[in-house]
């Protein structure tokens, strides 16, 4: 998130409103036109910068915004923990957060892909007959003029309004060619479905987004994207992948099933 806010910071002009506040350890991210937890969220938050703490809540009150505290479980303590409660927030959801070491996805490949896939890369060619959907279903990369068709499947994946088209387009199209970013696309018989984004840095990559249009759920088009970055991060040398889902969601069972284990569960907490 702090890599993808400074990109959207360095558009002309800033028309997102970007900030960016660092404290201790603790990295707090604005963005005046987009309200959502994930752009106003606090992160890395722990009991040894409790004394940052109503500087990190004043950063927020100056801007007129609440923040999202993302609370990591093993890095706080009651200490803080009361803290927060004392000025007013409460743990209002939980998030799961995934890993796998690429070591043993090596060990797992040969259950999770057939000799014909490993021959097609770096796109995979695929039959699917769930619920007796006959397709043929292609992951690839996604191309730098098709942005607006990932701007599409991203905002009407997650229930987003078509509005919002433009802001996405742009706040991804100045990803595409920065250093770590990495995007796919499924295609059901040609038609585009799916999209998947990953970010590489050093030996770690991390899923960062996935969405599918609702007129392709339950193909197993996610399950695909992920198997596709799992492989990709052990091309580019990475020894770790991360992600995050809702617990027992669909994406955790996805994650499951492509061999990711819970790392640990995340608290959200929220200013009453």
């Amino acid at each position: 998130m702090r890599d993808r806010m400074k990109a959207i910071q360095a558009r002309p002009g800033n028309p997102e409103g970007i900030d960016i506040g660092e404290f201790g350890q603790t990295l707090c991210l604005y963005s005046e036109t987009m309200p959502w937890g994930q752009f106003n969220a606090v992160k890395g938050l722990k009991g040894s910068d409790i004394g940052y703490l109503d500087d990190i809540l004043r950063f927020y009150r100056e801007r007129e915004r609440k923040p999202q505290l993302e609370i990591v479980p093993s890095g706080v303590d009651q200490t803080l923990l009361k803290a927060l409660t004392d000025r007013g927030f409460y743990s209002s959801a939980v998030h799961t957060s995934m890993y796998i070491d690429l070591a043993v996805l090596e060990q797992l490949e040969d259950k999770r892909f057939s000799a014909k896939r490993d021959e097609m890369e770096p796109d995979m060619i695929l039959e699917s007959t769930e619920k007796g959907f006959e397709s043929n279903v292609i992951i690839s990369a996604l191309e730098e003029d098709q942005l607006p068709l990932y701007a599409t499947i991203h905002c009407r994946g997650t229930g987003l309004p078509d509005d919002g088209i433009p802001s996405v387009l742009a706040n991804n199209s100045v990803l595409y060619n920065r250093p770590g970013w990495s995007f796919y696309l499924a295609s059901v018989d040609g038609q585009p479905a799916a999209v998947g984004v990953m970010y590489r840095h050093g030996a770690v990559a991390s899923l960062t987004f996935a969405a599918t249009l609702p007129e392709f759920r339950k193909l197993g088009l996610q399950g695909l994207l992920l198997e596709q970055r799992l492989r990709a991060a052990r091309e580019q040398g990475c020894k770790l992948v991360v992600g995050q889902c809702a617990f027992l969601s669909q994406s955790h069972r996805n994650m499951e099933r492509a061999g990711m284990k819970i790392g640990y569960i995340r608290s959200t907490w929220t200013q009453r």
